[in-house]
């Protein structure tokens, strides 16, 4: 079974904030795969469903982010599952807007839902990172991240919102590698095509203006220098 956590903080003053990311994503998994109507238990607001055979709840505590690790604490006790049978979505501020990261293990990094989660049940739970963007100071962090997605961000966020929900039953296999690359593909990294250099870009570079060409129907003695020398010493064709 997979314990499907979603971050973010309860309200509706809230919900467009970039620290809500995970909720948003969890909201587009429930509408995509036919989940029950959510509930409320262990804290949080919860829903069920079956993700390609594997068994999933999905789960919103209603606890705030610093308290987030109550919740989950809860579900794990009730369900008698352990850290890696949990999966947490978060915004990661020290990741590009709109890129995703997967990553089982490891710190908080700062993220105040990610620390009480640790605190509750151990570091030792899968996460799914999507990249909000920094301010550029650390101190500007708890403000940037409690305001709203600007509108030019929705450019990104509403795509990748609905790719994590398309892929979301190989979380459930545990395919959290095959998962990323998924998202990747559907969305394209963002880099522009690397120009080609050296004899590559030689053999598709347009001619220069003036530059002399060649028909497909010259001969070696008959291109256009071999036809300028015969007119310069006057040779007839």
């Amino acid at each position: 079974m997979l314990l499907l956590v979603g971050l973010g903080n309860p309200g509706s003053q809230y919900s467009a904030n970039r620290h809500n990311v995970g909720f948003m994503a969890a909201d587009a998994i429930h509408r995509r795969h036919g989940f029950t109507p959510w509930r409320r238990k262990f804290q949080a607001e919860i829903s069920e469903a079956v993700l390609d055979g594997e068994k999933c709840l999905l789960l919103k505590p209603q606890t705030y982010m610093n308290e987030s690790g109550r919740s989950v604490s809860e579900a794990m006790r009730f369900y008698k599952l352990g850290p890696d049978d949990v999966l947490v979505i978060h915004d990661e501020v020290d990741l590009a807007p709109g890129k995703i990261r997967m990553k089982a293990g490891g710190g908080a990094a700062g993220h105040n839902g990610l620390r009480s989660i640790a605190r509750s049940i151990s570091n030792d739970f899968r996460r799914l990172r999507i990249g909000v963007g920094h301010p550029g100071v650390k101190e500007a962090v708890p403000h940037y991240v409690l305001h709203d997605f600007a509108k030019v961000e929705q450019a990104w966020l509403e795509p990748l919102i609905d790719a994590i929900a398309d892929n979301a039953p190989l979380l459930a296999e545990g395919k959290d590698q095959t998962f990323a690359n998924r998202i990747h593909e559907q969305l394209g990294d963002g880099k522009p095509a690397k120009k080609p250099t050296g004899p590559e870009a030689a053999a598709v570079s347009a001619p220069k203006t003036g530059a002399a060409t060649t028909s497909p129907n010259d001969t070696p003695d008959q291109g256009p220098l071999a036809r300028g020398l015969k007119k310069l010493f006057g040779r007839s064709e």
